[in-house]
């Protein structure tokens, strides 16, 4: 059985990607922090879930605390590492952009360093659409220059990227970089538009709608972006002989084995629409506050993931209304609303 180490087990993605490891035979290893950016208990019950298996424990300590994270990396000897774990969000990042590069630069640091003593057959670790940036042709491809972040969230995720290019040469670790766009579902992060929409509106509060609701994202469902990671999971890169070798529209390095790969629905859905099929789902209608654009903020995201379907022969497709109706059956049934 292959052991794989999860960082960030706890979260929202790493929840569902053990969850889906754990059924298909996998050994895993949690690691998480258990910050408290969002409700503990939601973090504690996710793990309590995975927990439940006997393929699966987990240690609860920060990625900073390099000393912890060797000790359960030692004993466990992962074959694979999905890096996971991170400080999220970007309007957080404005208010303490100092845990970002704690957690992301730091922490990220620690876990290559982990997966360089192992010698692990892949290295998989989350990066964001956000990279992007001032980007402004669309859909975006991982070739695009990725050289204009507007929050240091997005500016440390890219650091994570070039790190891990370095290491991935110096020590040729098969390395992947996923740049995710607009994950929800159910067991999602309170701090997202999602959660707290539906929330507000079943709460009769006001909800903030951003440059007055002209902005653009590409949702991507969760269980999609899982079965993407898993299959990327067995799509280690190779060191190219030489540049001609890459294939146009690869990301794969010239001079290491490392490749960045978008996942994403492919599809860009106004912010008005989403707000419209939240309320067809929860059968009542919102109290729009209509707000101009937050500094940091990009009026459009849009993932092309052709070279995802290309390596994986698989693309995210769940329709975004099919998507919030499942998230707010789950919201429902948890919180018993």
């Amino acid at each position: 059985m292959r052991r794989v180490l999860i960082t960030g087990s706890a979260g929202f993605i790493g929840f569902h990607l053990a969850k889906a490891l754990l059924d298909e035979g996998f050994v895993v290893q949690g690691y998480d922090g258990m910050t408290d950016y969002y409700d503990v208990a939601l973090k504690a019950r996710r793990h309590a879930i995975l927990l439940q298996h006997p393929n699966f424990r987990a240690d609860e300590a920060m990625l900073e605390d390099q000393a912890t994270l060797d000790r359960v990396a030692d004993a466990f000897r992962p074959q694979v590492i999905v890096h996971l774990a991170a400080q999220a969000g970007v309007r957080y990042s404005l208010e303490n952009p100092r845990a970002y590069v704690d957690a992301n630069v730091v922490g990220t640091f620690n876990v290559m360093e982990v997966a360089r003593r192992h010698a692990v057959e892949h290295l998989l670790m989350a990066s964001t659409s956000s990279v992007y940036g001032a980007n402004e042709d669309v859909p975006f491809a991982e070739t695009d220059k990725a050289d204009t972040p507007l929050t240091i969230y997005a500016a440390t995720k890219k650091a994570t990227e070039a790190m891990g290019h370095a290491y991935a040469h110096l020590w040729n670790i098969p390395t992947t970089m996923f740049r995710f766009f607009t994950v929800y579902g159910p067991w999602g992060r309170p701090d997202m538009a999602l959660f707290r929409f539906v929330e507000a509106i079943l709460d009769g509060r006001p909800i903030d709608i951003y440059n007055h609701g002209e902005m653009w994202r590409d949702f991507t469902y969760v269980t999609d972006l899982v079965r993407a990671i898993r299959l990327l999971v067995d799509t280690p890169p190779e060191r190219p002989a030489t540049a001609a070798d890459i294939p146009a529209g690869d990301s794969l390095s010239p001079a290491a084995p490392w490749r960045v790969v978008n996942i994403g629905n492919s599809s860009s859905v106004r912010l008005l629409d989403f707000v419209e099929a939240i309320e067809q789902a929860l059968g009542r209608k919102a109290i729009r506050n209509y707000m101009d654009m937050q500094k940091g903020d990009v009026p459009r995201t849009f993932a092309d993931a052709t070279l995802l379907q290309r390596l994986t022969g698989y693309r995210p497709q769940t329709d975004v209304k099919d998507g919030i109706r499942a998230f707010v059956d789950w919201y429902r049934d948890y919180y018993g609303r």
